[in-house]
């Protein structure tokens, strides 16, 4: 039996652990241009009469010129992006290094650019790059005016079909600059692993590379402090080597911390590495790396093991846009979603299908999330005319070493993931090119497994996954068994799994040691890919309005969809909740639908209200983890139902609408565990204003996410309003998003109002660079406006 193990941990609160003495934000200050101009790669064009934006940016999810909305029918993009248009965009920053750091190298470095990036400094042309989701970077110190305005001028070109879910447009990641001396840490450079733990003691190992770009040879010195959570030095090593002009050197490091602090998705503990590099006995560079100590096993006996642990991964598929802000991968929105998802049960993402923002990872190691880290959706053979396919021979090294590179070190990634769906997956031709990405990503990283999304798993697929360490199902719950018993030792997970079938598939996790996990297509909702989880496939351009996938667990705006309740009564204890179905679909229905796309979740809603269907029958299912349930109409019991196994958790009741109250009680034996509880609304009279923090930092980067509820006198939000919600702000902060989750919805995300979808809607506040109170005020017409006070500091 093939035992499959990787020990390891951590890098950076931001990929290569950003230091400020080295690095500086580089969003705020930038002029954009949407089409085309010529001549902007010049440093003398005249771009004053550009839009002075910060960054990230995102042109897609911003009104179409001439409108109040992102979306079209006749967007290029089609279902596929959510109506929304691409094209091609301009940015330019003017910037000056004091003459005090000539001598100094100077990179430029990008998180990442939604496509096909060409890059001038001072007119010169510095590269391009055309993946939209890896991060690039370049050693400008040639190019550099100093204690003059230089020029950074970046073309992106969005064109085509080429992403079968929104993309978003533009540099809609972080941009850095880097001054350094010549003597320092190379980029990507430092790989922290942990080959020996237990709860005695962890071996650390620090490969670090260092370059000399000076004139002369020096004496280096490396020492690597380790820190512990509460910044207390638990080990240290030194090393000295001489170092030749223009060349490299690679440091192996060893140290022992005793008694170490594991890092796991329950005490996600970070230690601290304090890289210095000493030129002569002089001190010129210096990083800090956070990172954590853990140990990852595989088998098909014993599971998926952390620490020595069994873990089963409850797992959900992620796209990077961010609902209501498009695919800006701002750092609160990217730790937002892992908050929202922890606290639904999830333990393990897997990014699909690319490269996350760097931000994204970081949340990821800070509370405790798994990680599969995918590098493509396409390798030669394309899914769109445009895709990835056109540049993948001569980009996908590269790229694929920026994923590992800058990404090896998080102690969230669990896995590399060399694709999703890769066409013809049986013909050797396409079984070469999988063995050559699993090979390389091992010259870069053997401490984690490699996986791949398949579909159509039969065993002519055998060679394509015998490349793998652990392989990936799509939609192949059917072949758990029959599989585990004609291929004994392979691990296998679902890399993606239906809603609908979400029992079926996590009793397969429970029931089979070999099936290490279930990742559900989708555990958020994403824009793009429109109507795939209502109207389904083939998908035409008649769909529109549709632009949400409505798909996910949690819709864009962050709120449960039911069937992220029911997924609660899979994976916790005493869960208990009630839906009803309406009398009449909630959105018309497509005939043409064709049989194995499946999507969507059962036609339900969390609403008592129906009036003009008083004693009429309505089916009610009440989701539960409890024994049994017992359901109580205006308090007059309708009947208990056993919740089990035998019924997939799920009771049903037939019950006449009478306005009031519906309640649902959750027993395990006799004692009341858990209740869940549908009320009727009357008409609203208020609007309340919720924040999910009461502080922010004055940082041009910082958000605050604000739902707004329409509310009746008792404090019932009615979950049929739709009434249009108009904002207004005060201090330092700006409205950047607006959303309510309706899939149909054509309105603005920018404009500050939005009309309510069931009954709220939401609103996106970032930091502007001052202290003071931001007040948010909202408004409908025959509503009492609610407002509410964040403190930015």
């Amino acid at each position: 039996m093939r035992l499959l193990t990787a020990i390891f941990l951590l890098i950076s609160i931001y990929a290569q652990a950003q230091d400020s003495s080295r690095t500086q934000l580089f969003d705020a200050g930038w002029r954009f241009h949407r089409g085309g101009a010529q001549g902007a790669d010049e440093p003398d064009f005249d771009d004053s009469q550009w839009r002075a934006i910060d960054l990230p940016h995102d042109w897609s999810i911003e009104d179409l010129p001439g409108t109040q909305s992102p979306f079209s029918p006749d967007a290029i993009s089609q279902v596929s992006g959510g109506f929304t248009t691409g094209g091609t965009g301009w940015y330019r920053k003017t910037f000056t290094i004091p003459a005090a750091q000539k001598g100094k190298r100077v990179h430029l470095q990008f998180d990442g650019i939604y496509m096909n990036a060409e890059i001038w400094l001072n007119g010169k042309k510095l590269g391009k790059h055309p993946y939209g989701y890896t991060s690039f970077w370049y050693d400008a110190t040639d190019r550099i005016k100093w204690n003059e305005k230089n020029v950074l001028a970046v073309k992106v070109r969005n064109e085509g079909e080429n992403s079968r879910w929104y993309a978003g447009s533009g540099i809609y990641r972080h941009v850095w600059l880097q001054v350094m001396d010549p003597v320092h840490v190379a980029q990507w450079g430092t790989y922290i692993t942990t080959p020996q733990v237990s709860a005695a003691t962890a071996g650390v190992h620090i490969n670090t590379t260092v370059l000399n770009e000076g004139a002369g040879t020096t004496s280096i010195k490396l020492v690597t402090r380790i820190l512990n959570a509460k910044g207390k030095e638990v080990a240290t090593a030194n090393s000295t080597q001489s170092l030749s002009p223009k060349d490299t050197v690679t440091y192996n490091q060893d140290v022992a911390v005793a008694r170490p602090e594991l890092w796991s998705v329950t005490t996600p503990v970070l230690y601290t590495a304090v890289t210095s590099v000493y030129r002569d006995g002089q001190l010129v560079d210096q990083l800090q790396t956070p990172f954590g100590i853990r140990s990852i096993t595989a088998d098909a006996v014993n599971g998926f093991r952390l620490n020595g642990q069994p873990l089963k991964l409850k797992g959900g598929c992620v796209h990077h846009d961010n609902g209501p802000l498009g695919a800006k991968a701002y750092d609160r929105a990217e730790e937002r979603k892992i908050e929202i998802l922890k606290a639904n049960g999830y333990n393990a993402i897997r990014c699909a299908h690319n490269p996350p923002s760097p931000a994204f990872l970081d949340a990821c190691d800070r509370l405790g999330m798994l990680v599969i880290d995918e590098a493509f959706d396409a390798w030669t053979q394309g899914k769109n005319p445009d895709d990835y396919h056109l540049y993948f021979n001569d980009w996908w090294k590269k790229d694929i070493e920026s994923m590992v590179y800058r990404d090896r070190n998080h102690p969230s990634i669990i896995m590399w993931s060399t694709g999703n769906e890769i066409p013809n997956r049986e013909k050797p031709e396409v079984v070469s090119v999988a063995r050559m990405l699993s090979d390389h990503i091992r010259t870069l990283d053997t401490t984690r497994f490699i996986t791949c999304g398949v579909n159509g798993v039969t065993p002519d697929k055998d060679p394509f996954l015998a490349t793998l360490d652990i392989a990936g199902y799509n939609y192949a719950r059917d072949k758990y068994v029959t599989d585990h018993q004609r291929l004994p030792d392979r691990v296998i997970f679902a890399t993606e799994s239906l809603p609908l079938e979400a029992f079926d598939y996590w009793m397969g996790v429970t029931d089979h040691p070999w099936v290490i996990g279930d990742f559900v297509w989708t555990s958020f909702d994403y824009i793009g890919e429109a109507s795939i989880g209502w109207l389904g496939y083939w998908q035409r351009q008649h769909f529109y309005p549709w632009n949400l996938a409505y798909c996910g667990d949690i819709d864009i705006c962050g709120w449960k969809r039911p069937q992220s309740y029911y997924r609660d009564v899979l994976w916790k204890p005493g869960q208990v909740s009630v839906f009803v179905k309406p009398p009449q679909p909630s959105f018309p229905t497509n005939p043409n639908k064709v049989d194995w796309s499946h999507w969507e979740w059962h036609d339900v809603v969390p609403d008592w209200n129906w009036k003009g269907y008083e004693k009429q029958p309505l089916e009610v299912e009440v989701y539960s983890s409890c024994e049994q349930v017992e359901l109580f109409l205006n308090n007059r019991s309708l009947g208990k139902q056993s919740t089990s196994r035998a019924n997939k958790f799920t009771a049903t009741f037939k019950v006449p609408y009478e306005a009031g109250t519906l309640e649902a009680i959750g027993y395990n034996g006799n004692k009341k565990i858990n209740t869940a509880v549908l009320r009727t609304a009357a008409t609203p009279v208020q609007l309340k204003l919720t924040a999910d923090h009461n502080t922010m930092q004055a940082n041009n980067q910082d958000l605050v996410y604000i739902t707004v509820e329409l509310l009746d006198a008792s404090g019932v939000r009615d979950p049929k309003a739709e009434n249009l919600v108009q904002f207004s702000i005060t201090g330092p902060g700006t409205i950047v998003g607006v959303g309510n989750a309706n899939p149909i919805s054509t309105e603005s995300y920018q404009l500050p109002q939005r009309k309510a979808w069931q009954g709220r809607c939401l609103v996106v506040v970032k930091a502007t660079g001052g202290p003071g109170n931001v007040v948010l005020k909202a408004k409908a017409e025959g509503l009492k406006e609610g407002q509410v006070s964040v403190v930015v500091k």
